[in-house]
């Protein structure tokens, strides 16, 4: 079953809303009060809405922020039910200090149709490429690499790389270098980093590496929009992560998975700038109004684009 067209204005309007929240706090460096302002927005916004939501995707465990927590109901209790990811603040360093990039970033399905993923790692990778066999989390980098360029025709030194510049990223970072392949290292948000390869205008030819569970779900859910692939392994580093995954259903703790095992079925995703980065503007100001820039997919109809509303405030 598909979604209803009509929550995606509503959705648009709970990033947007949640932007504009965080965005009084934008370098203040206060990391937790412009995440708890994003919060705080995005429950009260999605509590409007007649929903039976439930928070699958929740954020700030790992941070001991201000949280809307996995398995938290929200909506009026009327109307569909609904599987919710969010991450209120994704690059809550960037909105801190000012930096580009900081998204508000929200994604919805029917339930039991988005993933329950655990606040952990996950090796991840996508690439436009819908075929199967040609970039795999199971290749190494050489192969993955190889395979990219006879795919795309173009040589390796031609290509473009894009993974959070992290000391766990050293040998991938060597290696690619010793290929040929040029990087773009970025220093948090890696919902949009995988995101760079849906479009020729980032110029970006592959996103992998490690980064945050809940962010790859995230992606996966906009990257289904899209004729690009995704692929997840989580990675479980102490017992009680691996205890919380078993609790939230996960048998096989070394499953590879592909993007329609994250998302099954209809999608919403929205990701609204905070500051102005790749993806989308930041929030603007002008008297009584703001603008918003979203980025939008609802893979039912198809619906991928950024949107641009003037709201008042």
């Amino acid at each position: 079953m598909a979604i209803d067209k009509k929550f995606v204005d509503q959705l648009i309007n709970v990033s947007s809303k949640a932007a504009l929240s965080s965005s009084y706090l934008v370098g203040k460096k206060d990391k937790i009060a412009a995440d708890k302002a994003a919060v705080d927005s995005m429950r009260s916004e999605l509590n409007k809405m007649d929903i039976q939501g439930r928070i699958v995707i929740g954020e700030g465990e790992l941070d001991d922020a201000p949280m809307l927590y996995i398995g938290e109901k929200l909506g009026s209790k009327n109307g569909p039910e609904l599987d919710i990811a969010v991450d209120p603040l994704e690059g809550t360093n960037f909105a801190a200090n000012n930096l580009p990039g900081a998204l508000s970033v929200i994604a919805i399905s029917e339930k039991n149709n988005l993933f329950n993923a655990p606040e952990t790692y996950m090796d991840k990778i996508s690439t436009r490429v819908k075929e199967k066999n040609v970039v795999d989390l199971d290749y190494s980098i050489k192969k993955n690499i190889s395979n990219l360029s006879d795919y795309l025709n173009k040589k390796p030194e031609n290509l473009t790389a894009c993974l959070l510049d992290r000391p766990r990223h050293k040998k991938i970072i060597n290696e690619l270098t010793d290929l040929g392949v040029k990087l773009k290292l970025i220093t948090d948000g890696d919902v949009s980093g995988a995101l760079m390869v849906t479009d020729d205008k980032f110029n970006v030819d592959i996103f992998l590496g490690i980064g945050g569970g809940p962010e790859g779900v995230l992606a996966a859910a906009a990257l289904d929009a899209y004729d690009c692939s995704f692929q997840g392994r989580f990675l479980f580093k102490t017992n009680e992560d691996i205890t919380r995954a078993k609790k939230m259903g996960i048998k096989n703790l070394s499953k590879k998975y592909e993007i329609n095992e994250i998302v099954s079925g209809d999608s919403i995703f929205c990701a609204t700038g905070i500051t102005s980065g790749d993806l989308v503007s930041g929030i603007k100001i002008e008297d009584d109004f703001f603008v918003s820039e979203t980025l939008v997919t609802h893979k039912s109809t198809g619906l991928k684009e950024v949107i641009k509303l003037k709201q008042n405030i």
